[in-house]
């Protein structure tokens, strides 16, 4: 097993891949063609200590996220916050016209501004590697663009308005990164239907036996890792698709199949939510209620008089 290797600075990360040292301690552009990993970089896992946003294409290793990993033979972007663990394996032959940049951003810089906070809003933050960003050429020219601005602002003259500046740059990279995920969702709903219909059948697999009983109520963990998905990721495409998070998800079948015990069995409400997982009936009473106005009782009744 790989140890983990953390770096606690932006100056830190210049030096473990040979640049030269930064010109502001707390944030850094990085021409990811300057960058050289070296043998002994292959051998660890990492952790920073800041933000890392990064386009990379031809990249000279597999990057590891979680039990995933990708090789970046495309435009991919990618999001990693601080404390997160990721690895790089090394490949064989060294990739032509590896390109690309890197945005390093250190959470004291965003201290007393909008983004202090508003930065744990960006759910791809959460999401793993093979949930990476491919962004088109226009998209790609876009973020260039963004980019571009702040790389100008960050070797101009420090003045007091140069840290609102950027911080409004990032936001709005951060912004179209979001609307670009957002439209990695449409265009490939093929792919996210035919996940979508996993997660149906995994839900009627995990209530098809006496599971919840013994395990408890599903949770968005359990089908996240069984899917191979984060739990942001998986939650914000189900938002995207149905309108619905991965939580509102399970709890709309949950209501479903609690409907269809009371309607067809003669099982009372306790025993029904036994079966459904909950460790207490009147856990399930309350979000029953809460999704359709009646107790489970009052739904029995008003069925059995139709």
């Amino acid at each position: 097993m790989r140890k983990i290797k953390k770096l606690k600075t932006i100056k830190e990360f210049h030096q473990t891949r040979s640049l030269n040292p930064p010109e502001h301690p707390l944030i850094s552009i990085v021409d990811y063609a300057e960058v050289k990993l070296l043998p002994e970089y292959f051998e660890c896992k990492w952790t920073f200590d800041f933000y890392f946003i990064s386009l990379k294409k031809n990249i000279d290793g597999k990057v590891t996220y979680g039990q995933q990993s990708y090789d970046f033979d495309e435009g991919v972007m990618f999001f990693i916050a601080p404390g997160q663990v990721f690895g790089i394996e090394q490949i064989t032959g060294t990739p032509a016209n590896k390109s690309g940049w890197m945005l390093l951003i250190h959470p004291d810089f965003l201290w007393n501004t909008s983004l202090a906070k508003g930065i744990k809003k960006y759910e791809f933050f959460s999401y793993t590697i093979h949930e990476a960003l491919f962004v088109s050429k226009k998209e790609e020219d876009i973020l260039m663009g963004i980019i571009s601005n702040i790389e100008r602002e960050y070797h101009a003259n420090i003045d007091k308005f140069s840290q609102g500046i950027i911080i409004s740059q990032i936001e709005t990279l951060l912004n179209y990164s979001e609307r670009f995920y957002n439209r990695q969702f449409i265009t490939r709903k093929r792919a996210a239907h035919q996940m979508l219909d996993q997660l149906e059948l995994l839900f009627a697999d995990y209530f098809s036996d006496d599971v919840p009983s013994k395990k408890g109520l599903p949770t968005v963990q359990y089908f996240a890792e069984r899917l191979h998905l984060s739990p942001k990721y998986l939650s914000t495409m189900l938002k995207t698709l149905t309108g619905q998070t991965a939580q509102q998800f399970i709890h709309g079948n949950l209501i479903e199949l609690a409907k269809e015990k009371l309607s067809v069995t003669d099982l009372n409400v306790s025993e029904i939510a036994y079966k459904l997982g909950f460790e207490y009936s009147q856990s399930f009473n309350k979000l029953f209620k809460s999704k359709t106005s009646l107790t489970p009782l009052e739904f029995r009744k008003s069925f059995d008089l139709n």
